[in-house]
Parts: structure tokens; C-alpha cells; sequence
């Protein structure tokens, strides 16, 4: 990808039997408006790996402390949410039929942005199909915020990055230290500045994108989520063993709490989740091993299907050689 000019560059990493066997870091952090080379511990906007290494995950820990439930309505906890039949398991599983139109979403005001949102209603596939939406995550993370009474962004911090020692992972980096996103004539290099333009507009109050870290921080994330006990245990073990089959609540869909499922060559469910920005993560719990790929692939410009198309094979290909 980096030799044909796919991504300006790569940082990845792969781990056996929970150990790193390989790490790479690769071309460059940006190519406009002048190159200058990828180095080792640079920030990536994580884009929706933010959905499940934090909002995911705090999530979880409340399900385990038994402040929340799969079956519970999300009307419990968010009286003011359009639809009682909604479920924690169905915005964790993106099934919530989520639909509705909002006029101008990304130029409106943090408050006037949520309050739309309020007014979106359900659709007749609820609980039936999948349909991959940002919402459901800002949902969840307006739950956590009810029961933490804080931001969300500010307990993903203080109940994961930092029990984790993820201590590069940020919600707001230093600009030096990040690789550049996109480019444009007009307005530069967005850099340390979250792309997604909802959370751009939510701030530390979005529950779907906004977390920079960088690739050591994401193998420390791996390693724990894949070692023989949770150590911290953020969550139950129970949980962890569900997170590894179909959790939709047909069980046929293809997701689980969060996290998008993979299959290896011998039908052993792996869980996966990309981000728009060029982030990916597969992790196969029954050998302990993942791949971690982060590139910045919108930049120099946003849209890149050659990207997405190296990045299936690079999963397939894993899934079937590992």
C-alpha cells in the first residue's frame, strides 16, 4: 500500500500467542504540503475504534457491575429517547433501525445537534438487520454520561485508558505529535483535531470517534482484551466470551457488543472494527493473535476505495494464512 501509493504510510503490528512477532512502522506521516517521513509513536485520529476500545468497553463494565442490562430500554436511562422498545444490546449491535433526516447535522451547535437526534424515530427492520450508524455509539455514550455525570470522553479516560496504561491515548493531543488527517489549500493540515464532524461539534461529549493514540497503546489494548484473565478487569469474564459470537438479538446478523465479526479458515469468530480515517483491529481470542493496521488514508485526499479494497484483502488474507 505504501509503495503504490495507497496510504502515505503504515504503522501496524502483529501478535502470536499474545506476544508481538511483528512491528512496522513505515513511508510517510504526511505528503502535502511537503513530505516528511512516519515515525515511530506518532498519533492516530482512531476515528470509530474509539466506539469499541472506550464507549464499548465502559459499557461493558456497567452491564458487569449490574447498573445496566442487554434487555434494558434505552428510554430507562434517556427519558427522553423517541422509542421504549429500543435495547442497550440493539445500539451495541447497530440494530436500533436508527432513521430520520436532519437538515444541515454537521454545521449545527452541540445542543441543537443532540436534539435532533432526539427526534429521529425507528425504522421497521428494528432488531432485525445490522446498519452500521455513529448514533447508536452517541446514544450509549449519553448514558454513561447520565450515570457517571460526566463527559463521556472524560470516563473513557479515567475507567479504560488509564487502568489500561494507555498512556498516549488522548482525547486532545498535542498537534505536533499526530499524523495529519486531510489536506486542503484552504484550510491546511487537520492535525490533533478529530475529522469526524459530529464529534468535532459533540466534543467530550461524543461516544463515537475523537480518541488519538498510537500503535503501542492499541497492543497494550490487544494484549489485555486477549490474555488468559481480564487483569484489570474492567469486565467480566462472561462478557469477554460473549463478545466472540453474535450478539444480535436474531443471532444471525454477524455482530457482536460493539464489535464487527470475522470468521478464520476453521469458523472461529474473531471480533474486528475499522475507523474511517484508515484504522483497523482484528483480534482471534482462540489463538491470541491480532493484526493492528493504522494509516492515515484520507490524506492528502478524503475519498480512497483503493484503501478499502487492500485493507478486505489484508483481513481475508489474515484470516485464512494465521
Amino acid at each position: 500500500m505504501v509503495t503504490d501509493q495507497i496510504v502515505p504510510g503504515l504503522s501496524y503490528a502483529i501478535l502470536e500467542k499474545n506476544q508481538v512477532v511483528e512491528t512496522e512502522v513505515l513511508g510517510a506521516s504526511q505528503l502535502v504540503p511537503e513530505k516528511k517521513p512516519l515515525k515511530p509513536n506518532q498519533l492516530y485520529d482512531l476515528a470509530s475504534l474509539t466506539k469499541v476500545i472506550g464507549t464499548t468497553t465502559v459499557i461493558l463494565k456497567l452491564i458487569s457491575t449490574g447498573q445496566l442490562a442487554l434487555a434494558d430500554s434505552v428510554k430507562k436511562y434517556l427519558p427522553q429517547f423517541y422509542d421504549p422498545r429500543v435495547t442497550i444490546r440493539e445500539l451495541l449491535t447497530h440494530t436500533a433501525a436508527i432513521t430520520g433526516y436532519i437538515p444541515h447535522r454537521n454545521q449545527l451547535p452541540a445542543k441543537k445537534l443532540m436534539a435532533a437526534l432526539y427526534t429521529l424515530h425507528t425504522g421497521d427492520w428494528l432488531g432485525q438487520r445490522v446498519e452500521y450508524s455513529d448514533l447508536g455509539m452517541i446514544f450509549l455514550g449519553e448514558i454513561i454520561e447520565q450515570l457517571f455525570k460526566k463527559p463521556v470522553q472524560q470516563v473513557i479516560t479515567a475507567e479504560v485508558l488509564k487502568p489500561l496504561k494507555m498512556d498516549h491515548s488522548t482525547f486532545s493531543p498535542p498537534a505536533a505529535d499526530c499524523v495529519p488527517t486531510t489536506y486542503s489549500p484552504q484550510q491546511g493540515l487537520l492535525q490533533g483535531i478529530v475529522h469526524d464532524p459530529k464529534a468535532r461539534i459533540l466534543k467530550e461529549h461524543c461516544g463515537s470517534a475523537g480518541l488519538f493514540a498510537p500503535l503501542a497503546d492499541l497492543v497494550k489494548f490487544a494484549k489485555w482484551l486477549l490474555a488468559d484473565r481480564l487483569s484489570p478487569s474492567l469486565f467480566s469474564e462472561r462478557l469477554r466470551d460473549q463478545l466472540f459470537s453474535d450478539q444480535t438479538p436474531t443471532h444471525t446478523a454477524g455482530r457482536s457488543l460493539g464489535w464487527d465479526l470475522r470468521y478464520d479458515r476453521t469458523g472461529q469468530a474473531c471480533i474486528y472494527h475499522t475507523g474511517y480515517t484508515g484504522t483497523f483491529m482484528l483480534l482471534d481470542r482462540n489463538s491470541q493473535s491480532s493484526l493492528i493496521g493504522l494509516t492515515n488514508r484520507v490524506h492528502p485526499k478524503e475519498h480512497n476505495q483503493d484503501f478499502l479494497t487492500w485493507r478486505d484483502k489484508i483481513i481475508a488474507t489474515y484470516l485464512t494464512e494465521k
